[in-house]
């Protein structure tokens, strides 16, 4: 698929400090697109230019979103807004207003009076005379893309859109994006800190002090910085089994964890050992792993 953003060698300065350093990445039209990085990495300030929220000073963002002609961030910035709809981790609507009226406020600066579809959409029909104040943390997110989606944009931005949402919530806002992305085609450009939701990504874009430190598909970024277990549970003799015929392993209690290289070693494993194995578990490797392996474990403040 052709990109519809293109950055290249973005750069951003604070003063003297370089808040983004040269970063370039390509964003597929239609995908769901995974921008991540530990706090401070540099994330917010990248999508603030992308979004045309902030100045951009070096490097260029290129849109294709009108007949595929490129619109350039620092000079087609209105044509561009009228294309992307954002979504904060904050919400901007009114508390105390109900969402049939905060979505007409917000509708009315785009020259609309309508919002049934955008009701119909996220199936809000049964909220939009309560107040926004007074919904579930999971109703709140739904009203939020229903507000980015006013204007119909090609792009959606979501900053970390499922942060402090119990599962049932959570679940419902992925479902509502999985259903948006396959009925109006929409390029979705994500951030989180959950990384079973970068699984789901088409493409994945890992950046850290200000760099891109990795990028691919979630399979390949798994492949090439997690690595398989094998965990076992059977007759006390099985650590020291593998143990002298070389193959690395740890104990815990009576589990067993061996690293795998493929599934082949893992099978290879199993049936040499099947008399000292009582149960088994393959465990793969997750973006959890890929992302303490890329950026430490340390805590980082905001």
């Amino acid at each position: 698929m052709a990109p519809i953003i293109e950055v290249q060698n973005l750069t951003y300065s604070y003063g003297s400090f370089v808040a983004v350093d040269s970063v370039s990445f390509n964003v597929e039209k239609g995908s769901l697109f995974a921008f991540l990085g530990p706090n401070g990495a540099g994330k917010s300030t990248t999508i603030s230019v992308v979004t045309t929220m902030a100045p951009l000073q070096a490097g260029t963002v290129a849109y294709s979103i009108i007949d595929d002609d490129p619109h350039l961030v620092g000079e087609d910035d209105d044509a561009i807004r009228t294309k992307i709809g954002v979504v904060f981790q904050d919400g901007l609507l009114d508390a105390a207003l109900t969402v049939r009226f905060n979505l007409r406020i917000r509708a009315r600066l785009y020259g609309l009076s309508d919002v049934s579809f955008v009701a119909k959409s996220l199936h809000l029909d049964d909220i939009m005379d309560r107040k926004y104040g007074t919904l579930s943390g999971g109703q709140r997110r739904r009203v939020d893309i229903a507000r980015a989606l006013l204007a119909s944009p090609e792009v959606l931005f979501l900053d970390e859109p499922t942060t402090g949402l119990d599962p049932q919530s959570r679940n419902l806002v992925w479902d509502t994006i999985s259903e948006l992305r396959q009925r109006l085609g929409l390029t979705v450009f994500l951030t989180s800190h959950y990384m079973e939701e970068a699984e789901q990504a088409d493409q994945v874009v890992i950046i850290d002090h200000g760099s891109t430190i990795a990028a691919g598909t979630p399979t390949a970024l798994r492949t090439a910085y997690s690595q398989d277990h094998l965990r076992l549970r059977g007759s006390p003799e099985i650590g020291d089994a593998l143990l002298n015929a070389t193959i690395p392993c740890t104990r815990n209690r009576d589990i067993i964890n061996v690293p795998v290289e493929s599934p082949a070693q893992a099978l290879s494993i199993l049936n040499t050992y099947t008399d000292l194995i009582d149960d088994f578990e393959m465990l793969h490797g997750t973006m959890d792993d890929v992302f303490l392996t890329l950026t430490g474990t340390s805590l980082r403040e905001d």
